[in-house]
């Protein structure tokens, strides 16, 4: 009895470990992450937003769309009739979003003409998308892509007439948004030149988040390969895309970065965590808002600008230098496209030369302002770098290099502060002295101050005494062990490279513990997790000494090729010491799994339904009886029976002649292979997934089965059920009416709808016989109960029982329709999760059905027709007609191999599902007849 008790407990401690394990994960995802720094973008002035104007055809083919012009104030007022004179930029909203986003952009770009006099100014347009689940159903991106064509249109004939009309649309894609934009490209009639720069925000470019309908794959496909295949179609366009970082759990940053073969001299992409003067993470929404991030793209686009045409500038390369200049490396100085590259050193400032390695200067209300001299000669011949810091974040010049000196005095220099670069606390300068071997002096500007203080730093050393290798820690260590480092030298910069580290499922905590010689005032020390092949860098502030916990773990893993390595850079105060320990944080690597594969998850939870489910058949064959879905389930779930077959085909995949079958049958392509090119697919994922589709499984199972329960506890209660219906007959009048209704209802107006009507009828079949199995077992049981009785002393009750209490059917047939429901809720089951992921196409349907009664292109109309068929006929049948039936031993065959299938080909085409649902239940609907 104690083995049997621990066996029936096994399941639901071990399951209820892995719904931890997965709750754990998304938790991670969705609530540990950095707090917010983004600044809120406020408007100046009510915000107006005025509307264009459409020709009727526009209107009579995009009913639901609309185009606007932003203005607030006087601008609005200017305005109205929509005279333009200003640079046309035009905002795209993404999934369900909004028009009225481009306040924050709009609002901002009037503030900084107003700052420029109006010497130049930008026009900001927004569409308005009617808040479409384009993320979700993707029937009408074509739709939307089109109309934006016509909008360039519409907005460039605005400026006819006026000197200098603009020739192009900058374009500034939120999420999907940005997607449509980059599809602008695919269309015959578009004309590349009318975009001359397009900036997306948080956009998924690679893939879509969730696969729902075919119609979206089929979108990013093309999408992606004309962008890929014909690059000269984008020759005139500069790209910027713009990731959130981990804030963002909508859209992962690995999505957003570029394909790779589009990473060229004419794309940029970039995490908003290492954006210059933004150095925070945003979320899906704030990346429109956040005020350090709007002011860099309004920034870029004045500096974008050519004087000559006061239009955006049709200089490839120098867009590129602008984009470069506010996302990526800023060096604390206000943009020129040709700078001065030779300073002339004069004015009546002291010279004071400095002789030592190591040299600090703070200066407070200084009156005169001073030059410090560093002479290089020396210094090459004992190192081969020289590091200095400025906490003076003016854009000013501070550090040259002398080229022509007299005396004790550089007469010229060459401007160094252009290789600046811009951090939270200070900016700061790293040369090797090996690439300036024409210079004689660093010299370095202290300026006059008053009431300020600032502080100059600068230090010569050997590349080799600052930088440290860091193993990091396995990833089964389950941060049990840890690596450490102590950093013996003090300086002012240190680099600790992370080895082993470029796989995305590894995630760590770095833990970085200052101790300082003594105890005063100090900058921040700023710690930046660098990743050298893609441009998602994270900054860390620490007041010191301090301890400080950083996250490292990646958006996108380090190519085949490429044998660089993350490196924290850690820039630090001079009299200080540092330790630097890491461990693996299992939660994260956890996080990281439901990051990248967690909408994957429906996939393995209906593999493991389907096995299941295999496993009733084979128990109707076996015992002649239908088994639980939950035993069934512990017992079918093995990771066995579908991983390896999956794996070999992948691996076979690899094989020339292999590949050559594959691809002369037509099959589609292996999502794991896929997943694999894209560096996102990693060891034990696959068993990983199927253990969390498992537990979701069995947890689900029973939640669904409770509830079924209770529900008809509640019919009870209210209807009284009377027995179980008398009609035997599969086929009726009534249920073939209903049938061809829900095929009406499906073809006419939404797939979804159809399907979502006959699950709930089905439900409520399910309940109603349910209740009626408790009705009639209760009174079985009453009249069992009053059969032990002493015949004598109850002949009288007996006698009296009425014709309402005896039993309707016998013991066996209450047997037969229990057995029968164990059926129906794995049915259930199943039916549930099409019904979930048709829902986006029933949310749109319901949004637009103001517009258009019928959805079209609709991605559930061929499965609402099927379903309609298959759920009537399987809704009134049980287990015994399936017992008898001559089909039930193919029926048996194919869970298995269908299990094996889900795996194989619907991780990224979550769409393909329901298919491989509607084949046994379609087998399972003829065992019921023949």
């Amino acid at each position: 009895m104690g083995r049997g008790a621990a066996a029936a407990a096994g399941p639901p401690l071990l399951y209820g470990a892995v719904a931890a394990l997965v709750w754990l994960g998304i938790r991670d995802v969705l609530f540990l992450y950095e707090e917010n720094r983004c600044s809120m973008t406020y408007m100046f002035e009510h915000p107006e937003y005025l509307k264009v104007k459409l020709p009727k055809r526009i209107l009579r083919r995009y009913p639901a769309y609309e185009l606007y012009l932003y203005g607030e104030g006087s601008y609005a007022e200017e305005n109205r009739n929509l005279v333009l004179t200003g640079i046309p930029v035009l905002f795209l909203p993404g999934n369900a979003g909004s028009y009225k986003q481009v306040r924050s952009l709009g609002s901002i770009a009037l503030r900084k003409a107003e700052d420029l006099d109006f010497k130049y100014h930008f026009d900001v347009f927004s569409v308005n998308f009617n808040e479409e689940l384009v993320a979700l159903y993707g029937g009408s991106l074509h739709m939307q892509t089109r109309f934006v064509h016509e909008c360039i249109k519409v907005i460039l004939n605005l400026y006819k007439g006026r000197g200098s009309p603009p020739s192009s649309v900058a374009i500034v894609g939120h999420s999907m948004g940005g997607l449509v934009a980059r599809a602008l490209l695919t269309l015959k009639n578009f004309k590349a030149e009318l975009i001359n720069i397009l900036v997306t925000q948080a956009t998924p470019h690679i893939a879509p988040v969730m696969p729902l309908d075919q119609y979206l794959t089929d979108f990013y496909a093309a999408v992606n390969h004309h962008w890929n295949l014909k690059a000269q179609d984008r020759a005139n366009l500069t790209t910027l895309s713009v990731a959130g970082g981990f804030r963002d759990y909508q859209v992962r940053s690995g999505l957003a970065f570029l394909p790779p073969s589009s990473q060229q001299n004419s794309a940029l992409s970039v995490v908003s965590s290492e954006v210059p003067r933004v150095w925070a993470s945003t979320d899906h929404l704030s990346i429109v808002w956040c005020k350090e991030l709007i002011l860099a793209t309004v920034r870029a686009f004045f500096d974008l600008i050519d004087e000559n045409t006061k239009q955006i500038t049709q200089d490839p390369q120098k867009r590129m230098i602008v984009l470069n200049h506010h996302f990526l490396k800023h060096p604390a100085k206000f943009f020129e496209e040709k700078p001065e590259s030779v300073a002339e050193l004069t004015g009546a400032l002291k010279w004071i030369p400095i002789k030592s390695s190591k040299w600090s200067y703070a200066a407070y209300n200084e009156s005169d302002g001073k030059y410090f001299t560093f002479p290089l000669l020396s210094h090459r011949e004992s190192y081969s770098h020289v590091h200095c810091q400025n906490s003076m974040l003016d854009t000013n010049s501070w550090i040259y290099g002398c080229i022509n000196s007299s005396s004790s005095m550089c007469l010229q220099g060459v401007d160094l502060s252009w290789k600046t670069e811009l951090l939270p606390t200070v900016k700061t300068v790293t040369l090797k002295l090996q690439d300036y071997p024409s210079l004689s002096h660093l010299v370095l500007h202290g300026p006059a101050v008053n009431s300020n203080k600032f502080t100059l730093d600068c230090e010569f050393f050997n590349e080799d005494s600052r930088t440290v290798r860091l193993p990091v820690t396995h990833l089964f260590s389950f941060g049990l062990s840890s690596s450490k480092i102590v950093l013996n030298s003090t300086g002012l910069i240190h680099n600790v490279q992370l080895q082993h580290f470029g796989q995305v499922y590894q995630a760590f905590k770095l833990y970085v513990e200052s101790q300082c010689q003594s105890f005063k005032e100090r900058k921040p020390s700023v710690y930046r997790l660098h990743i050298p092949w893609s441009h998602e860098d994270s900054l860390t502030l620490s007041q010191v000494p301090s301890t400080t916990e950083i996250s490292a773990k990646l958006h996108v893993a380090q190519p085949e090729n490429d044998t660089t390595v993350p490196v924290l850079n850690i820039y630090s105060s001079s009299d200080c010491q540092y330790e630097v320990t890491i461990k693996t944080s299992f939660l994260q690597v956890l996080g990281q799994v439901i990051r990248f594969h967690g909408g994957s998850l429906p996939v393995y939870i209906i593999s493991n339904i389907l096995l299941a489910y295999g496993r009733q058949l084979k128990s109707l064959i076996s015992t002649g009886q239908c088994s639980d879905f939950v035993p069934a389930l512990t017992k079918a779930s093995q990771p066995y029976k579908v991983e390896p077959l999956v794996n070999m085909v992948k691996l076979l995949l690899g094989l020339n002649w292999f590949k050559g079958l594959w691809d002369a049958l037509l099959l589609p392509e292996l999502d794991a292979a896929t997943l694999s090119q894209q560096d996102v697919w990693f060891p034990l994922v696959s068993l990983i997934l199927f253990m969390f589709g498992t537990g979701i499984a069995y947890w689900g199972g029973i939640l669904s089965i409770s509830f079924i329960k209770l529900l008809s506890s509640l019919w009870i209660a209210l209807a009284r059920p009377s027995g179980f219906s008398t009609d035997e007959k599969l086929i009726t009048r009534r249920r073939l009416c209903i049938a061809a209704f829900m095929i009406f209802l499906g073809w006419t107006t939404c797939g979804a709808l159809a399907i979502v009507i006959t699950y709930f009828h089905y439900i409520f079949k399910v309940i109603k016989l349910q209740s009626s199995v408790r009705a009639e077992l209760s009174v079985l049981n009453m009249i069992s109960d009053n059969s032990h009785k002493d015949v004598g002393k109850n002949c009288g009750l007996t006698d009296g029982i009425s014709e309402a209490t005896k039993p309707p059917i016998s013991n066996a047939a209450v047997d037969k329709i229990a057995d029968s429901l164990k059926m129906h809720f794995t049915v259930l089951n199943m039916l549930t999760w099409i019904v979930v992921l048709s829902c986006p196409s029933l949310i749109y349907w319901l949004k637009n059905l103001r517009y258009h009664i019928k959805l079209d292109p609709d991605p559930c109309r061929a499965v609402s027709l099927l379903l309609s068929i298959i759920v009537g006929i399987l809704m009134n049948t049980n287990t015994t007609k399936i017992k008898s039936s001559k089909l039930l031993k193919i029926a048996v065959c194919l869970p298995l191999p269908l299990s094996v299938a889900v795996v194989a080909f619907a991780p990224m085409h979550l769409y393909r599902i329901p298919r491989f649902i509607i084949v046994p239940l379609s087998l399972h609907a003829l065992c019921c007849i023949v």
